[in-house]
């Protein structure tokens, strides 16, 4: 017996985005400024104001570092401003000076924000600086949803043209995690109209092993079999009583879990990447793969990624007999 959480009809009332004025912001800012004015929510358009680099000098450089960034989330309200992007949008921009995530956290809880839309530095740029980084904390706790939007992410938000129809792909595990995610990409392919593609990456290890200890085993048919568990398994994960607007697509692949969700995505030209992470403050080995898993692909995905945090409690029971 396994479970999901109960579907959601996602309304998204208020988006942050994260900036630090740099061309990396600039596209997770355009994406945020289209979902906030699709959903009718409220955007934040959040700085933090480092205080690491303040130590040395005092408390004037960290005033004096405040009202330049001041300034600038000023320049860029008015650019917006100006070129129509904020017309009827309910905005607030907000400055704040501290440890970045402990600041972007408090705005999150203090505001109810639903989803927080940063950018990364590019596929090499995030790998390298994963532990101990914000990217990092966002990913391992934030409370909202989180849209990270890559360089190689589309210019143009999917949310900015609804003529397109390609898909949304829902990576999967089995895990808790991304049950509790499921929800979510339900209700964004039906919001929008397009097909769910459901993906589970088998490792091969788990054949090699098998077939280590059953000699004389048939490795292409040992290979099916585990295909066919496995979209079986996959094929029982949307409950009959929910309807997808679009009838939904099973793939199962087998090798590297990261490298087979950018693959596919990059095949399907998917307009979102939705994956679980677990909520956990000491990161066990199951849950430890995963959270690398979700952060190469965001390091490489052609398209944003949406992680859904496991909120620990799973309410719902879904028979997969």
């Amino acid at each position: 017996m396994s479970s999901i959480a109960p579907a959601v009809n996602v309304r998204l009332r208020s988006v942050l985005v994260a900036t630090d004025f740099s061309k990396v912001s600039a596209k997770p800012l355009r994406h945020a400024l289209a979902i906030a004015r699709h959903y009718d929510a409220k955007l934040y358009i959040v700085h933090v104001v480092s205080s690491s680099g303040f130590t040395l000098g005092g408390p004037e450089a960290g005033v004096a570092s405040t009202e330049a960034a001041w300034r600038d989330v000023e320049q860029v309200e008015n650019a917006l401003a100006q070129s129509g992007a904020l017309s009827g949008l309910r905005h607030e921009a907000i400055v704040r000076q501290g440890d970045v995530w402990e600041e972007l956290d408090k705005v999150v809880t203090q505001e109810h924000v639903d989803l927080m839309v940063i950018g990364t530095r590019g596929r090499q740029g995030l790998r390298k600086v994963l532990f101990g980084s914000v990217a990092e904390q966002i990913f391992r706790h934030a409370d909202c949803l989180v849209l990270t939007v890559g360089p190689g992410s589309f210019q143009e938000a999917p949310v900015e043209n609804t003529s397109l129809v390609w898909p949304a792909l829902f990576a999967t595990d089995f895990g808790d995690a991304s049950l509790h995610a499921l929800p979510h990409a339900i209700s964004f392919a039906n919001h929008f109209g397009v097909k769910l593609v459901l993906l589970h990456v088998v490792a091969p290890v788990g054949i090699s092993d098998h077939l280590h200890w059953h000699t004389g085993g048939d490795f292409m048919q040992m290979r099916e079999n585990a295909r066919m568990t496995s979209l079986r398994r996959l094929q029982k994960l949307v409950p009959q009583n929910i309807e997808l607007a679009v009838e939904p697509e099973y793939v199962v692949e087998f090798g590297s879990p990261s490298e087979e969700i950018l693959r596919v995505a990059e095949n399907l030209q998917a307009d979102v990447i939705i994956m679980g992470l677990h909520r956990s403050v000491h990161i066990d080995m199951a849950s430890h793969k995963l959270w690398a898993t979700a952060h190469e692909v965001v390091c490489g995905a052609s398209c944003p990624v949406l992680t859904v945090r496991d909120s620990g409690e799973i309410t719902e029971s879904v028979n997969r007999s």
